[in-house]
């Protein structure tokens, strides 16, 4: 991923996503503004999926710690 796309934040990635799909329904574009649009719609959505995908990741590894810290603390003596 671009580093210019991974600087921007997940809501701004996706309220320029929600802006590109409104422009694409609309229609009235030309086919090379339409794939433009198309192409900048998708590069949006790899940017908010990395996002997603990080926040999935630091949820899971915060359950694991947790999870693994209440199993300890269980067994007692």
């Amino acid at each position: 991923m671009a580093e210019a796309e991974t600087a921007l934040g997940y809501e701004q990635a996706r309220d320029e996503l929600i802006e590109v799909v409104r422009k694409l329904e609309a229609g009235g574009t030309s086919l090379e503004d339409s794939l433009a649009l198309w192409e900048r719609g998708e590069e949006l959505a790899k940017v908010c999926r990395h996002w997603l995908e990080g926040a999935r990741a630091r949820l899971d590894s915060a359950l694991a710690a947790r999870d693994g810290g209440a199993g300890a603390g269980a067994d007692g003596e």
